[in-house]
């Protein structure tokens, strides 16, 4: 891709990006994602009602009449974005490839992010880690994730969840809200998991394309697996192969999903070609309620 087309690009994301952050996702955002605890705010005079624990015993003996210390929500977060860039994401059979997607997505949620004053940072990942950017604010920051995302060529071609998952938690102290962008194509990725969402605030957006589900019946074709570079010719006028397509999407499907489950981790599916908003609102509301 040229430069002038990484520009273009990177300007059209941005725009539809602020619009969806500004005018469907700020509120929900901010239920949804609540901060990472209780910030001290002032001292105040004891009211009936009020949890004795919360009694300043400094200030009331200095003033020899009842103190409280009042806390608010500390609102300020860290948002990680691990973001698989690996082969089988180089892929897509309607408007968008699914890493097209995944840096629109990225993208609504980082502005989103900004707008209520957190950090954004991003780990992309394919089976290595590909690239971090640590977490930061302000536009700027976020057109240079942008940027980084539309012109990022990795380096392999393979997927480890894993190894993605494992920096995350070394890299990430202290606990923040992460979302795991992946076709979820892997194999062994259970204890890496069920560490990071034990440690933070997870959700998962799994990427899929509609050619994935079914296998169309267009006689002889060739097809290349984008993360080994084997070819294969294959009769997709067999039922029995068709059947076996469909039936490799539903099994690593329902694994992410029962796996998913097992840890209690908010999860939706988002597919090449089709609106995204819908979906990633009613994960929002979701996790809001």
């Amino acid at each position: 891709m040229q430069e002038s087309d990484i520009i273009k690009q990177v300007r059209r994301i941005e725009i539809r990006a602020r619009g969806l952050s500004q005018q469907m996702f700020s509120g929900e955002y901010h239920s949804a994602f609540k901060g990472r605890g209780m910030a001290f705010s002032e001292v105040r005079e004891y009211q009936y009602g009020d949890d004795v624990r919360n009694i300043d015993w400094n200030v009331t003996a200095r003033l020899n009449h009842p103190y409280v210390k009042v806390f608010e929500e500390e609102r300020e977060l860290t948002v990680m974005l691990l973001i698989d860039m690996s082969g089988s994401n180089l892929f897509g059979t309607t408007s968008q490839y699914k890493s097209e997607l995944i840096a629109e997505v990225a993208a609504t949620l980082a502005f989103s992010a900004i707008h209520n004053n957190d950090k954004v940072g991003v780990v992309v990942f394919s089976d290595r880690i590909e690239k971090f950017i640590p977490p930061k604010k302000g536009s700027s920051h976020i057109l240079r994730i942008i940027r980084e995302l539309i012109g990022f060529k990795p380096t392999s071609r393979g997927t480890d969840i894993s190894e993605a998952l494992r920096y995350f938690t070394n890299v990430t102290k202290k606990r923040s809200t992460a979302f795991l962008m992946s076709d979820m194509y892997d194999d062994d990725y259970e204890n890496a998991l069920k560490i990071a969402a034990g440690k933070h605030d997870l959700a998962v957006l799994r990427i899929d394309d509609p050619r994935e589900r079914t296998l169309p019946k267009m006689g002889l074709m060739s097809f290349e697996d984008m993360e080994s570079g084997e070819t294969r010719w294959i009769d997709t006028s067999a039922a029995a192969v068709r059947e076996a397509y469909s039936d490799y999407y539903r099994r690593y499907s329902q694994k992410s999903d029962e796996l998913l489950q097992k840890y209690g981790i908010d999860h939706v599916t988002l597919t090449t070609g089709q609106d995204f908003v819908k979906p990633l609102i009613g994960l929002f509301k979701m996790r809001g309620q």
